[in-house]
């Protein structure tokens, strides 16, 4: 193994001395002593080891939670709420259309685009609402893509989905939403 391009390195000279030290290495060989309790160990690349202990409790973890709009084959055929449920947990959503995605079983037709509205605790989530393209069962590749205004959600507020606008057709069906982030 080369250690900054010296073939020749080793840990000669270097003394492991306390339970729990590691061997390293920045431009010396140098001990890492253990972190504490419930720590794990993670690259880090502003350290001098590029490692570093951190708190098990504040590594976030991806979590995409897909709530279901209705079934599968019924078209949608009013606007106004069509689900509500409470958040299981605080969420940071990703930003962009990398947050929050909706998919269609169906797909709506005519000039008019199934439009629809994410809410926190009865306040909108969005600054650009999700817009269906006509013909098109996802959001991912809509013309206007999805602006999230919120990105931070709080453990059991009331989410609730809202339809604000029908497609022309009266087609579309098999709604679902997808919220895409972290959780610590």
């Amino acid at each position: 193994m080369s250690f900054n391009g010296d073939l020749n390195a080793s840990d000669d000279g270097l003394e492991l001395e306390t339970k729990g030290q590691i061997h390293t290495f920045s431009t010396e060989n140098t001990a890492l002593d253990v972190g504490s309790n419930d720590y794990v160990l993670t690259a880090d690349s502003t350290t001098a080891t590029g490692l570093a202990w951190l708190d098990s409790g504040s590594i976030k973890h991806q979590v995409a939670l897909v709530i279901a709009c209705g079934d599968e084959t019924t078209a949608i055929d009013a606007t106004g709420q069509v689900i509500s449920f409470r958040l299981p947990y605080n969420m940071t959503l990703n930003a962009g259309s990398a947050g929050i995605t909706g998919s269609l079983v169906t797909a709506g037709t005519g000039a008019a685009l199934l439009t629809v509205d994410i809410n926190e605790s009865g306040s909108t989530i969005l600054s650009t609402k999700l817009t269906f393209d006509a013909t098109e069962t996802t959001t991912t590749t809509s013309t206007t893509p999805v602006v999230i205004s919120d990105l931070s959600l709080a453990a059991d507020s009331i989410i609730t989905i809202d339809v604000d606008t029908l497609d022309t057709g009266l087609v579309a069906a098999g709604l679902k939403i997808s919220l895409i982030g972290s959780v610590t």
